[in-house]
């Protein structure tokens, strides 16, 4: 049965990554799911945190922020540190990354992944992870390209989806419309391999069994599949060769 949007339950909204969004970060994607936009940059920072220091190895992390209208009413800005919500978002973010890189051939530095929501409709968390790999491998490819790493250290795509139970049916993607109806909600990244990452999955009224699980992840990879492939021909495109 069509969604209100016209949509199949097993279908995306339109998506569009733009790479090099952001032509003075090191990698840079404008992600667009529906009405969900996401700048994502990837910053290298030559030092690390002093936790980190003489491990021999660098860190990925993700910062996250909601712009004051990228909401029906204005969101406040953060300035006294992130709160709950945003931290949970950002540390899912630099997990999420840190998957698709090795760390050891990253060497002692950092890169910051921001990502910033432009216009929020849903998914803001997915399509920052969708378009912060982009961001991230075009940074990565910069840098090996410059000769500042010998080995690009990424091994492998990372790509993320929502999924959800909306009066029984299992849909694909959900729009804000239809997370503040869901019955289920869950966000599912996942490796071009197949592998999980992480579910986070919430009966919000009636638990689910395994079965209904099977089904919301299956549904997840089948979109996770489709964003993987788009992420592959963004990255395929001539790229600017200025830092």
């Amino acid at each position: 049965m069509p969604r209100h949007d016209g949509r199949l339950p097993e279908q995306l909204r339109p998506v569009r990554i733009t790479p090099e969004a952001a032509p003075y970060a090191e990698g840079s994607a404008l992600i667009e799911m529906g009405n969900t936009r996401v700048l994502c940059t990837a910053s290298v920072e030559p030092t690390l945190p002093g936790w980190l220091r003489g491990q021999k190895r660098g860190w990925i992390t993700g910062e996250y922020a909601l712009l004051p209208r990228s909401t029906l009413t204005r969101t406040r800005r953060e300035r006294n540190g992130a709160g709950g919500r945003t931290q949970e978002i950002q540390r899912l973010i630099g997990r999420a990354l840190r998957a698709a890189v090795d760390l050891t051939v990253l060497g002692e530095q950092m890169i910051i992944v921001d990502c910033d929501v432009l216009q929020a409709d849903g998914g803001t968390r997915t399509a920052a992870i969708t378009g912060g790999y982009v961001a991230l491998a075009l940074a990565l490819r910069r840098m090996h390209t410059a000769g500042r790493l010998e080995i690009n250290p990424l091994h492998q795509a990372i790509a993320a989806v929502s999924v959800g139970m909306v009066g029984g049916e299992v849909l694909l993607d959900l729009d804000y419309n239809e997370d503040s109806q869901a019955d289920v909600d869950c966000n599912v990244v996942q490796t071009g391999a197949g592998e999980l990452v992480e579910v986070q999955s919430t009966a919000e009224g009636t638990p689910i069994n395994r079965a209904q699980l099977d089904l919301l992840l299956d549904r997840a990879g089948q979109g996770i599949t489709e964003l993987l492939a788009l992420q592959r021909a963004v990255l395929e495109l001539p790229q600017s060769t200025t830092a």
